[in-house]
Parts: structure tokens; sequence; C-alpha cells
């Protein structure tokens, strides 16, 4: 087509008197202004009309996947193609070779760019699709992703490479092996982030909205993104933490899934008695006691336990007696047992812990049942202002420090 197209042009333009050279000259002008023509039409009718009717067709769907698609602008990356096919496949009307050859080196390239925007738009939009899906929750595939596109990536350089020095990808491909340890070097946190990408996946370690909380890195939130080489984490001070990917399989990181998964979150806390306040009951304390409906019963379940296990005439030290401490742990148990905001079919503790130059730790080891930060916090304050206040009225110290209060005290005795 080159050779008649040339010959008869050039012909009819020496016919009507111009110089062969300048024949030449001009028969190649004219092709490559009809080639810009016919590019730009083809431009015109690929972006400004198809594009335009499946826009509006896509709008009337009911389906979301092609709105994505549409948003990712996957159809206007494609429409590029046309005129840079037809520049590729009219570039050998050009007479001048060299040039010829050039354009279509030009736009094999421009192609290949092309081609990488249009995959990069297209595994964008399935992953948008993707994470419509409620599986994404716990198993992403960004990293998936990013790997297949670094793969046309890399490729598309070796294609583009091949282009410029003449050689195939083939050849490319069999002359990179000396580098493949440099390669190893450079793409060492994008291979590490890979495998451990499979890693979290496979054995569901962390997924897109988790609590995990990682101290070695400062990050103690929700997951918000979860990609090749980095997860990111909104802390609750709404900063944002950037964690290597492989950190999270290399280092340990606590995720509160679990905890959000049971119905329950726990409160673990103690406050310290002063030793020096644990007596036995007196009767009087004990008719006082008695009258405290939470532990009503178990005050009569003690009294008659101790008059069935106590001889008459025995001396106080071999009796069987109660402790303020011992009711004092019995009413904390039977308030937390009736709390409704307590989770009874949890761990349920009321316990002592070592005793220390402190006094007796009482730690109180439950679960609430609302996890709601704000409100599990609340709840937790609400017990303990109760349990802090009621403590006198078993005749018990809270154990504190001296304070300067205490020494101006002292010294007015």
């Amino acid at each position: 087509m080159k050779e008649l197209l040339g010959i008869h042009l050039k012909d009819w333009l020496i016919n009507h008197g111009i110089a062969e050279n300048y024949a030449v000259l001009l028969q190649s002008a004219i092709a490559v202004v009809v080639v810009l023509i016919l590019a730009w039409l083809s431009d015109v009718i690929s972006r400004k009309v198809l594009v335009t009717i499946i826009t509006k067709l896509v709008r009337k769907t009911k389906t979301h996947w092609d709105d994505i698609l549409l948003e990712r602008k996957v159809f206007n990356k494609l429409s590029h193609f046309a005129p840079a096919i037809i520049i590729n496949l009219s570039a050998g009307l050009i007479y001048h070779e060299p040039t010829g050859l050039f354009i279509q080196h030009a736009t094999q390239i421009y192609m290949i760019v092309l081609s990488l925007m249009l995959i990069d738009s297209f595994l964008s939009a399935t992953n948008d699709i993707y994470n419509t899906l409620p599986v994404s929750k716990t198993r992403p595939i960004k990293g998936y992703i990013q790997i297949i596109k670094i793969f046309f990536y890399v490729m598309g350089c070796i294609s583009i490479i091949g282009i410029l020095i003449g050689k195939t990808p083939t050849f490319i491909l069999g002359t990179m092996g000396a580098f493949a340890a440099v390669l190893i070097l450079v793409f060492k946190d994008t291979i590490l982030g890979f495998v451990a990408s499979i890693q979290l996946s496979a054995n569901k370690m962390v997924s897109i909205g988790d609590w995990i909380s990682m101290p070695s890195k400062n990050a103690d939130g929700t997951v918000i993104d979860i990609s090749l080489n980095t997860v990111k984490v909104q802390n609750w001070d709404k900063t944002i933490s950037t964690i290597p990917t492989y950190a999270l399989v290399s280092e340990s990181f606590n995720n509160w899934k679990g905890m959000e998964e049971s119905g329950g979150r726990r409160i673990k806390r103690h406050l310290n008695i002063d030793v020096k306040s644990i007596h036995f009951l007196s009767d009087e304390e004990i008719e006082m006691a008695e009258k405290i409906k939470l532990i009503s019963d178990y005050i009569a379940e003690k009294k008659e336990e101790i008059k069935q296990a106590n001889p008459e005439n025995e001396i106080p030290i071999n009796q069987k007696r109660i402790t303020n401490i011992g009711t004092f742990r019995k009413y904390v148990e039977a308030y937390l047992e009736n709390h409704p905001k307590i989770h009874n079919d949890m761990t349920f503790l009321v316990r002592q812990l070592q005793p220390s130059e402190k006094g007796l730790p009482i730690e109180i080891y439950v679960f609430s049942n609302d996890q709601e930060w704000a409100n599990y916090e609340a709840i937790q304050s609400d017990l303990f202002d109760h349990i802090l206040a009621i403590v006198p009225e078993f005749n018990l110290r809270v154990f504190q420090n001296p304070t300067g209060d205490d020494f101006r005290n002292l010294n007015k005795i």
C-alpha cells in the first residue's frame, strides 16, 4: 500500500511541475496530515461518542460493578487506543523510512503505556468491586492486586526497553539473570510484604476493621488499609500509624477481634485494703450486715454454720467467725452478679492477691456486656465508685500512701 500510494502521489506531484525531491517531502507531509486527521476523527468517535453512550448505559443499569469501572475511567483509557492504532498502522505510508519507523516505535511505546494504565485502572476497579463483598472484610486482596500490577509494570518496562534498543523481551529477560541479586535487594520489602500478606490472609491474623495494638510501632486502633508493603492503623487519638506488613508476622501484636466477637470486655482492677483494718465481725456488725439485702442470705447461712461448728464455752480463738474482709468480698460478688452491665456467663472472679507493703489487694476480674469504649469506661468507673464508697461500711480502709494532710493532722495530735 505504501509503495502504491507513494508512487501515484509522487508521480502526480511531479506531473504538476514539482521537483522530485520536493515531491517526496510533500508526499510524506500529506501522508502525515491525512494520518493525523484520521487519528483525530477516531479519537472524537471513540471518546465523544462511544464513551458517552457507554456512560449513559452504565448509569441506567442497576448493577454496581460497572459504575466502579466508570469511576476508575477504564472506558476512557480504552478509547485512547483508537488514534494510536491508526497512527501505528499508517506510519508505513510515510515515504521516509526512518521517520516512519520512529513513529511506529513511538506509538508502540505509547500503546504499552496506555495498556499499563488500563490494566492498573481495571485491577483497581476489581479490588473496589471485591471490597463490596462481605468476604473482603476477612480476606483482602489488595496485596495480590499490587503484585499483579508490579508484574505488568515490569513486563511493560522490559517491552519498552526492547523497542528502544531493538531487542526482543526474551533477550532482555535472559540478560537480567546477572542482576537477580540486585533486584532481590531492591524489592526486598515487596517480597517480604508479599509473603507476609499470604500468611496474614491464610491464617486470618488481621483484617480491615480489626482493633489491633502493637506497642513497638506505637499503634493502637483500627486497621483501615492492608496493602502489599504496609498496614495502616488509625489510632484512637485519630493519628495514623503505618506498619510494615512483614512486621505483623515477625513481631507480636494484639488483635482484639476475639474480644469483640465474644460479647464481653474484660474489667481487671484491684484496690488495696489496709491490713490493719481487717478484723472479725462483732455481734453488732453481724446484725448490721444482716440488713444488707445483697448479703442477708449469706450472713444468715454463715450464722447457722457458725452455730453448728462452734462448741459452747469455747474460747474465741478456737471458734469459727466471720471476717469483715470476707463479708466485703461476698458483697462485691453479689453486687456484680446483680449488675445489669456485667456478663455473668464469662469469667467472674473477686479474689485476693498476694499481700504487699501496700496492703491486701482485692481484684475484680469480670466482663462487661457493653464493648463500646466510652460505655465500657463508664461502667468500670461506676463500679469502682460504688465499691470504694462502700468499703468504710465494712469498717475497712483503702490503703494509700500518706499525704501532707496526714502529717499535719499528726502534728495537731
